[in-house]
């Protein structure tokens, strides 16, 4: 065998050039890729979340203040990108079970192995623990007041500011609640005590009230004297929550807050049936769990998984419906009575894609882009992620001008004038009115010539004589053409009806009232005039209780108008 020259240099055979090109055009990619994993990205910011137990699947890591968040992996790790790089972010993490952490430390974006520490809170609930005050005033540097209120400013879009002039904070200072209750008016006059009758197949039983004495409407002490009831358990929550039979709402101190910030903050979860509903005979603090810490460390739950650095965890249930529900769902011996959360639930609004919650029309956002003072830590923030704290309800006119659509036709034919009221509850996720069978709408509906007469009504229907009788520019509207829109109650031993003795037994006699997204249409014939103009008017009223019992109880509740309108036919 010969050996090759010396001086000959070997190289590849022509085949093999092509795959070596190949090779290192590879290598060379290779080379790249390694030192740019090595490098931070100039607009990512990357790390794990751990607890003491390492890492943490499925933790929301969220630039603070931000709609931009990711999730952690299988390894605890994340990446956020997309990142302007001439400023820092503060990051914050989250996951059920824990508290919300960070929000302490801004971070570069190209920052690698960022550590984010859970810490778990409390997993079950003390009941020993003492609720906090909303107030300031009592020194507790947890006191709500402290952050979330803008001493000075009337027109404070903060939490605590809003709170004080809603209806929850009231819950306990509600005169149509306590006068119902004690079975009073607003002046502390009582009714007497209910006189009872004897049977001897059914043994004691409820009479009408003699009303040729002074009487001042019902009341639940006069029914059970000897009992409290669990009215607490939605009005007096916190005094109630390990007691909810044994508290007298008239008894409980003239301090107290009612439906208070901590405990709503509270709230866990809600306890519901296979159909999504409360449980019979569970109102309130009956059918709510809480998650109230044993030690200093506090807890407080929230509709925002960034709060920190601080004693927070997200909770998505304060979104939801179902928060509501214990409160504005209620069963009196087997009678439906409150139903707002169930009304919702079978209307379409309940669609979890193409629905809205009780808190987007009650708790509405982009009325401030902070909720806490700017100087205790509060951020700025987007609006509408900030939900108002005012929610309005029953008492609220511009909710009420806002919550049903009406139209109005008329004409003349054969000697009579037609006139066709359409109602359509198209702004209301629940029928109209709601809750309390107290409220009603009335439709007051008149023809009259150009000299201001009415026309004699032909067919149509009129409002009941619980309406009013008396002079309509009083208020008195029973006899008049119109209808009422209402859930009638009959108190089943005495007869009366229409009756907010909810308490009672009771039965629904008649329940008009209109459904979410439905409508309701009233056609009224009346006699024409021979010659001159004739002025059609629709009036629809809201009524808060009925007009007989507001006068036993002297409650000052004028009536609100939520639509009007009027045609003039030659």
């Amino acid at each position: 065998m010969k050996n090759p020259p010396a001086a000959e240099t070997f190289r590849p055979r022509p085949r093999f050039q092509l795959l070596y090109k190949k090779f290192w055009k590879i290598l060379l990619g290779l080379s790249v890729l390694i030192l740019t994993n090595c490098s931070p990205v100039p607009d990512t910011i990357s790390g794990i979340v751990q607890d003491e137990n390492g890492p943490v699947q499925g933790a929301v890591v969220r630039v603070q203040a931000s709609n931009i968040f990711t999730k952690t992996d299988a390894l605890g790790e994340f990446a956020i990108t997309g990142l302007p790089q001439d400023a820092s972010v503060k990051l914050t993490a989250w996951a059920s079970g824990y508290y919300i952490t960070g929000g302490e430390k801004e971070y570069p974006p190209g920052t690698t192995e960022v550590k984010l520490q859970l810490l778990r809170h409390n997993e079950t609930d003390h009941m020993g623990y003492e609720w906090i005050s909303a107030f300031s005033s009592l020194g507790d540097p947890g006191n709500c007041q402290n952050c979330h209120a803008q001493p000075g400013d009337p027109n404070s879009a903060l939490p605590f500011d809003e709170w004080m002039l809603d209806a929850h904070s009231r819950s306990l200072k509600n005169e149509r609640f306590l006068t119902m209750y004690a079975g009073t008016d607003i002046y502390g006059n009582q009714s007497p005590p209910t006189r009872m009758g004897t049977s001897k197949d059914y043994g004691s039983f409820p009479l009408p009230p003699d009303l040729s004495m002074p009487y001042y409407g019902p009341g639940y002490k006069l029914d059970f004297p000897q009992s409290a009831g669990n009215c607490s358990a939605c009005h007096a929550p916190m005094e109630a929550v390990s007691a909810p039979y044994s508290i007298d709402p008239t008894t409980v101190s003239t301090g107290a807050e009612g439906i208070s910030c901590d405990f709503c903050h509270k709230i866990w979860a809600v306890k519901l049936n296979d159909s999504g509903m409360p449980y019979p005979n569970m109102p309130g603090v009956l059918s709510y769990e809480f998650r109230r810490p044993e030690d200093e460390h506090q807890l407080f739950m929230g509709p925002l998984d960034d709060v920190a650095p601080g004693e927070d965890t997200f909770s998505p249930l304060q979104n939801q419906s179902q928060f509501c529900a214990p409160c504005h769902t209620a069963v009196f011996w087997d009678t439906l009575i409150y139903n707002s959360f169930g009304e919702w639930l079978e209307s379409p609004y309940s669609d979890p894609i193409s629905g809205q919650t009780c808190q987007d029309c009650h708790m509405p956002a982009g009325l401030t882009d902070h909720f806490a003072l700017k100087e205790e830590g509060g951020l700025d923030r987007d609006p509408e992620t900030i939900f108002s704290h005012l929610m309005p309800g029953a008492a609220d006119e511009d909710l009420l001008k806002n919550a049903v659509s009406m139209s109005v036709n008329g004409w003349k034919e054969d000697g009579k004038v037609n006139f066709l009221v359409t109602i359509i509850n198209d702004q209301t996720g629940h029928h109209i009115p709601t809750d309390s069978p107290l409220r009603h709408m009335i439709l007051v509906v008149q023809a009259i010539n150009e000299d201001g007469q009415p026309l004699e009504l032909i067919s149509g229907p009129v409002v009941p004589d619980w309406g009013g009788i008396g002079n309509v520019d009083d208020g008195y509207y029973g006899g008049q053409p119109g209808t009422i829109y209402a859930k009638v109650l009959e108190e089943l031993w005495t007869e009366i009806s229409p009756s907010g003795a909810y308490w009672n037994p009771t039965r629904i006699i008649s329940d008009n009232r209109i459904a979410a997204l439905d409508r309701s249409i009233s056609d009224f014939t009346f006699k024409d005039i021979e010659e001159g103009k004739v002025i059609l008017r629709a009036t629809l009223i809201f009524r808060r209780a009925f007009i007989e019992l507001i006068e036993q109880k002297e409650w000052d509740l004028p009536d609100i108008i939520m639509e009007e309108q009027s045609i003039v036919l030659k």
